[in-house]
């Protein structure tokens, strides 16, 4: 009695942790670091086969960017520590579009719903504004804050754009990682979407401080949207 009462509890604490939208507890069993030159054609796509084995529902190409974007910034001096996070606009927000990676490790972290600005779209994000006062999203390539702070949404963490006329006035937009009420499961089902922030990456409140506790102090955020005019000027982008 004592074994199965001890194992539908374990059984509900897995399923608790994928609807948080939290990694397996044990994916440390599945760490395969990189071992090919950092930055070279055969580290990015060891880096790919990695994620992609953990994180199937990442479009290949936009993780192909998103390491690239890495790659070109660390080669740049910007410090940061090895994770990358991956917030993808071209998805409708009913799919879990934010991921968190361990690189060094080879490890995926953490996939789970983010919401988008409210004047970015409905379902489906399609206008991305870097203006003040726009309440849209920006993409582009982001570096997260030093420290977390307690604002109006809670604990949160500002996102400094490093992409001029891109996503540069993201901190002074507040452009910041916060909980919001309205990312969950059960707004998907009543409305058919998550609901929209002012432009801020919202994710779930019961996961906002394990997301903020493990990007904060200078990480690379990567927001993705094909936008030709970004996609063509970036300087994270090049080869």
């Amino acid at each position: 009695m004592k074994m199965t009462f001890f194992l539908y509890r374990m059984v509900f604490i897995f399923i608790l942790i994928g609807l948080l939208g939290l990694s397996w507890p044990f994916d440390w069993v599945l760490s395969t670091p990189n071992t090919e030159s950092f930055g070279g054609h055969a580290w990015l796509e060891k880096q790919i086969q990695i994620i992609k084995l953990q994180a199937d529902n990442i479009d290949s190409d936009v993780l192909r960017l998103s390491l690239l974007a890495y790659i070109n910034a660390t080669k740049k001096g910007m410090y940061n520590k090895p994770l990358l996070t991956i917030i993808d606009y071209s998805k409708p927000s009913i799919e879990k579009r934010l991921w968190v990676f361990d690189l060094k490790r080879g490890r995926s972290l953490l996939n789970t719903w983010v919401s988008h600005g409210k004047n970015s779209g409905g379902l489906n994000s399609n206008s991305f504004s870097n203006s003040p006062g726009s309440l849209k999203s920006s993409i582009g390539l982001f570096m997260t804050d030093s420290t977390p702070y307690i604002g109006g949404h809670g604990y949160s963490l500002r996102l400094k754009g490093l992409e001029y006329g891109i996503n540069n006035n993201a901190y002074k937009r507040d452009i910041v990682i916060h909980g919001a009420w309205y990312v969950n499961p059960d707004i998907i089902r009543r409305y058919g979407q998550i609901g929209r922030s002012w432009g801020c990456p919202a994710v779930s409140p019961e996961l906002v401080k394990t997301l903020i506790d493990t990007i904060k102090e200078n990480t690379l955020v990567f927001s993705y949207y094909p936008d030709k005019n970004w996609l063509a000027r970036s300087k994270f982008l090049s080869n």
